[in-house]
C-alpha cells in the first residue's frame, strides 16, 4: 500500500558543518512529518566540505549547492529552483518541527486566498534564558514573540524559518529578493519583504499565522549576552530602512506602529509593576531592556535612512553629471531628494 505524502518540498539550508548535528536532527523531523513531505532538500550555502559530506551521509536527501550568492534568500531560490511539491516550505537548520506543524501549514496554503502560512517557534535555550530578556523581543534570538495572534489569524509577514507557501505565487514574484537577506550580522528581513512584495501583488490575498503549527528553535548561549541583543537590535534598525526604500514606509512599517505603540508600552508597565509589587528585580531590567531595544532599534532605522538618502543623492549627483562641490548641488539636487526625507515613521522590529 501507498503512503499519502504531502505534496510539499521541504527546503533546509545550511552553511557550516559547526551545525552539522543539528542541521540533520533538522532534516530527520522534516522527514518524519505525519504525513511526510514530498521530498526534503538540503541547501548548502557555499561550503564545498560540508556539501560534499552531506552527498556522503545523507543519501535519502536531495543535496545541492546554492547556486545565487551566499546568504539566505539565494540558497532559499535555489532549492525551489530544483522542487517538485506543489506547495515549499521552510526549515532553518537549527530548528526541529513538531510531526504536524507541515500539515497545518500546507492545509492553509490549499485556501485559495492564502498565499501562505508560519508557525510558531518556541525557543530552546541552550544556556540560562537571562532574566533581563523580554519575550516581547524574542525576534532578536528568533521566536514568537509577545504580541503575535494566539489563534490562527491573518498577519502581514511570517518567519521564513518557519513558513510554508504555494510554489505559484513564489515563481510568480521571483522568489526572495537577490541580494536582500540575512549574511553575516547583516540582518535584512528578506522574510517580510517577500510577504510584502506578494501581498502587494495580490492585495486581495492573506498570509496566515498558525501557532498550532510549532516548531523549536535552539539558541546559543552566544545569543543570550547583552552585547548580542544590542547588535542585533541596531543591524534590524537598518535592515528596516532597507525594507522602506523598497516597499514604501506604508508597509514597511504597518506591524511596528501597533507593537510600538501597545505592545512595549504594556511590556514596560508590566516590568516596573513586577519589581514594584512583586519585589522582581528582573521585571525592572525586563523594562530597560525593552527601552533600549527600541531605542538601538530606531537609531538603526534612521541611520540606515540618512545612508540610504545619501546614496540616491549621490546617484543623482552622478546622473546629472555634477561634481559634489557644485553650487547646484545643494540648491537642485537636495530640493529633489528632500520630500523623501520628510516621509518619516515609527520604527519596531518583527
Amino acid at each position: 500500500m501507498t503512503s499519502i505524502t504531502q505534496d510539499v518540498s521541504v527546503i533546509i539550508c545550511a552553511y557550516t558543518e559547526e551545525r552539522w548535528d543539528t542541521t540533520v536532527a533538522a532534516i530527520r523531523s522534516a522527514q518524519q512529518q505525519t504525513p511526510p513531505p514530498l521530498e526534503v532538500i538540503l541547501v548548502v550555502d557555499h561550503n564545498p566540505a560540508l556539501l560534499e559530506r552531506a552527498r556522503t551521509y545523507l543519501s535519502d536527501v536531495v543535496t545541492i549547492e546554492n547556486a545565487e550568492q551566499r546568504g539566505a534568500s539565494g540558497a532559499r531560490n535555489s532549492g525551489v529552483a530544483v522542487a517538485r511539491g506543489r506547495h515549499v516550505a521552510f526549515l532553518d537548520d537549527d530548528a526541529v518541527a513538531d510531526p504536524d506543524w507541515l500539515k497545518h501549514l500546507s492545509d492553509w496554503c490549499d485556501h485559495p486566498r492564502v498565499i501562505g502560512a508560519g508557525g510558531r517557534i518556541d525557543p530552546v535555550w541552550l544556556s540560562q534564558r537571562p532574566a533581563w530578556f523580554p519575550d516581547e523581543f524574542g525576534w532578536v534570538v528568533g521566536y514568537s514573540y509577545t504580541g503575535m495572534p494566539q489563534a490562527a489569524a491573518p498577519i502581514r509577514n511570517i518567519f521564513s524559518g518557519a513558513m510554508c507557501m504555494r510554489r505559484d505565487v513564489f515563481e510568480a514574484i521571483g522568489g526572495f529578493r537577490r541580494g536582500f537577506g540575512k549574511t553575516g550580522t547583516r540582518s535584512e528581513p528578506e522574510d517580510t519583504e517577500i510577504c510584502i512584495r506578494a501581498v502587494q501583488e495580490w492585495p486581495e490575498h492573506v498570509w496566515m499565522y498558525e501557532p498550532r503549527a510549532r516548531i523549536r528553535h535552539r539558541i546559543p548561549a552566544s545569543r543570550s549576552r547583552w552585547r548580542f541583543f544590542i547588535a542585533r537590535c541596531y543591524n534590524e534598525g537598518l535592515g528596516k530602512a532597507a525594507l522602506v526604500r523598497l516597499v514604501g514606509v506604508g508597509d514597511g512599517l504597518s506591524a511596528e506602529r501597533t507593537y510600538t505603540r501597545q505592545t512595549l508600552p504594556r511590556a514596560i508597565r508590566q516590568g516596573v509593576g513586577d519589581a514594584l509589587r512583586r519585589g522582581d528585580p528582573a521585571g525592572l531590567a525586563r523594562a530597560s531592556a525593552i527601552v533600549a531595544g527600541l531605542t538601538l532599534t530606531v537609531a538603526g532605522y534612521l541611520m540606515g535612512k540618512f545612508a540610504g538618502a545619501r546614496h540616491a543623492l549621490s546617484q543623482s549627483v552622478r546622473r546629472r553629471g555634477l561634481p559634489a562641490s557644485s553650487p547646484h548641488h545643494d540648491e537642485t539636487v537636495w530640493q529633489k531628494t528632500r520630500p523623501q526625507e520628510s516621509q518619516g515613521g515609527e520604527c519596531a522590529s518583527t
